[in-house]
Formats: C-alpha cells, structure tokens, sequence
C-alpha cells in the first residue's frame, strides 16, 4: 500500500505548539513508513510562530505569509482560502489536519471541504455556548466541527459536546490535549508533574543552563528572579473582549495585589496589541513587585510557568497547560470553553471585576490548604499521550492499524 499524505495546517503560536508534538509523532520512524507529513502555515501570527517552529525544528514545506499590519478576520479567512486552495491541488493530501478554534483552522477546513479531502480536527468539542465569548474562537471551533470527518476531543465532556450536536459517534475520539505532550520538549529537565520525559536540550539552542545548573531564560529580566523566596505569579490578558475596561479592571487589581503582598513577583508578558501594551503602561508600569515583558517565547512562558506559584490568565491554553504543573489558575473571564478544569478544582472563574479578581487572588495567597487543593488536584486535560493517540486513530482510519489505541479518560 502507498504512504498517505497527511497535510497539518495552523497559522498561530497557539496552534504550531499543540501541532509540533503530533507533527513530531507522525514523523517517528515506524510511522513515517505508512503516512508522509506535511506542514503549511499561514503564518496569521509570523514572529512568534517563528519561535515555535525553531524549537521544534519544524521547516514548512508550503508558507502562506498572508500576515499583515491592521489585517482584520475577513482578510484572514479570504487570504487562507486563497493561499491554500493551490497547496491542496499540488500537495493532493489525503487528510487534512487542523487545531482548535483560529480563524486559520475554521478556513482550512472550509478549503478541505471545498476540495473534498478529509480533515481532521485536533481539540475538537470544546464549547463555551457563548458565541461572542471567546470571540470568533467559540464560532470558528463549531464550523471546524461541522466540516470535519475526525475529531480528536481533548476530554469526554468535550466529546459529549459534539454527541449532542449529533456527529458520528464512530468519528470521535478522546485523545487528551496536545498541549501536555509539548513539555517534553520545552521544559529545562522535565516537567513538574511528570507529563513526558523532560528534555535537558530537546529543544537544542533554546534550553540553555546557567552556571548554577538552572534554566536561563531567554528574557533577561526573568534571569534575576529569586524563584526560591518569592511568590511568583505569571500573569497573561489579551482576548478581544477584555480590550478597555476589564483589562483597566484586571490591571488594578493586580496592582493591589503586588502592593499587599510583599513577597510575591506579578510577570506579565504583554501582547503586542497597541491596546493591550497602552492600557498595561498606564496601569502597571512603575509598580512595586510587576515586572512587564515583551512575549515570551514557547521555552521561556513554560519554564517561567514551571516555577511560578500560580497563574492568571484569560488565554485558552494556559487553562490546560498550568495545571500539568500543578499551578492553580485563576481564569480572567466570564465563561470558559473549558469547564473541566472548573469540576476538577484546578481552575477558578473571576471574570473581570477588580474586586473579584482581587478576592479570589487573595484568597490562594492566604489559604495553603486551598492553594494545595487546587495545586494537587488530577488535571483533567491529558496525560502527554495526546499526539501518540491521534497518529493511532489516522492510521486505523485509513486501515494501516487493525485496532484503535485506548482512549484519554
């Protein structure tokens, strides 16, 4: 039998880091003799997918470059149904393979379906049943599930999410999330929770030590942390909805927070959105115990999350990701996709109200026993075998494996 041809498109930080470690499993010698594995990126975010593919060593083989100054959802989904629709007629693959909720995925898979070809969605069935919360994420992750003919569900709550809106229960399978597999390769000498085998150089150049044995960040800022007796708390806000007031709201919050407690360090890496940077200037730059940073790359934020007391953040992925470390989180929105976290006890939803942001901080900082329920608590997200499930499933999809692997649970 011929190999198939498998083509993984993402166009994101976000995606290239839950991608790479799939990426990674298909292209393993006893793999690659059945599948041959392509990659496209759009680049809809350039730089900081860039860093991704360096450490990963990942070299596209097709590059869209549709990035650019001011571009708005309508030219990112234009650009990629253009710019890929010519890959797929050269590339002829027989599966497409797509990530989570970006308006990348959501048009690769419309651009799949266009050309008839399969396509597979990895962190399928996540819902938020807000359509406008995450905005566009919430709408691009349902029209991916439409379009697609596999999907990889990180959890069985987000698997019953897709069996309620009737797909193929045949089709879907509960692999755990991509985002734990990452740590093998980007955390200084393994992760804190034993989710993979650590990589004390995985990642060649980028994981480097210092004299003391440590990792050293490629921030320097974060190079004179005393993480041994201080409250290190990382901090990420950037979604479209919490643009202006509930990020002023936030801001102050942790402002109040950096002043009462003296022995804790707020890291916030500010996103480059003009609005993002002007507000966290106005609000936090000068403060006691804040530190603002640039983005940090992929090596930096999970070493920096590997040694940070807990994390606040309205990202998707950090929900996933700091409880594999058994860092608490704080979620800095109204609704989450991800509402396992919330039953497990390894997430806690404050919204964006100043006083309640500050409260449910507050309350971890003063409570151990809470902190350490929270910070013990089993994450529901995965186990560091997503990727090794999803090749399984495609190569029993295609009939080259007999049986299925045993599913996340």
């Amino acid at each position: 039998m011929s190999k198939i041809k498998i083509l993984c498109v993402f166009g994101t930080r976000p995606e290239a880091a839950k991608m790479a470690p799939v990426i990674q499993e298909l292209n393993k010698e006893e793999n690659r003799r059945h599948a041959e594995t392509q990659v496209c990126v759009t680049a809809q975010h350039r730089e900081m997918l860039d860093q991704v593919l360096d450490i990963f060593k990942i070299k596209p083989d097709y590059d869209l470059n549709i990035m650019k100054a001011g571009q708005t959802l309508s030219d990112i989904t234009t650009n990629v149904l253009a710019g890929l629709g010519p890959v797929l007629e050269e590339a002829r693959p027989d599966l497409v393979l797509v990530h989570g909720d970006t308006t990348t995925s959501f048009a690769a898979a419309l651009t799949a379906f266009y050309n008839k070809i399969p396509c597979g969605h990895v962190e399928a069935g996540l819902r938020s049943f807000d359509k406008y919360q995450p905005f566009p994420e919430e709408i691009n992750r349902k029209l991916t599930g439409v379009l697609a003919d596999l999907h990889f569900s990180p959890t069985p709550q987000a698997k019953d999410n897709l069996l309620r809106e009737n797909v193929d229960p045949s089709k879907i399978f509960v692999t755990g999330n991509t985002a734990l597999d990452c740590f093998a390769t980007t955390i200084y000498g393994g992760p804190g929770a034993g989710c993979g085998a650590g990589a004390s150089g995985g990642a060649g150049r980028r994981l480097r030590a210092g004299a003391s044995g440590e990792y050293r960040y490629h921030c320097e800022k974060l190079n004179s942390i005393d993480f041994t007796n201080t409250r290190v708390i990382l901090m990420t806000a950037h979604r479209r909805e919490n643009l202006g007031a509930p990020l002023v709201n936030i801001c102050r919050a942790v402002r109040r927070l950096a002043a009462r407690y003296k022995d804790t360090l707020f890291v916030y890496p500010v996103h480059f959105n003009r609005l993002v940077r002007d507000t966290a200037r106005k609000e936090l730059e000068g403060a006691a115990r804040v530190v603002l940073t640039d983005p940090l790359d992929l090596c930096d934020m999970h070493n920096l999350m590997n040694k940070s007391f807990l994390v606040l953040t309205d990202s998707g992925g950090l929900q996933e990701e700091a409880p594999g470390l058994r860092k608490p989180v704080i979620v800095l929105r109204n609704v989450t996709e991800r509402p396992e976290g919330l039953s497990a006890g390894t997430l806690k939803l404050a919204g964006t109200e100043e006083s309640v942001v500050f409260e449910t901080a507050a309350r971890l900082l003063d409570d151990p026993a809470e902190y350490n329920r929270m910070a013990s608590a089993k994450n529901p997200y995965g186990d560091g075998r997503a990727s090794i499930r999803i090749a399984g499933v495609i190569l029993r999809y295609f009939d080259i494996k007999e049986t299925l692997p045993e599913e996340f649970c």
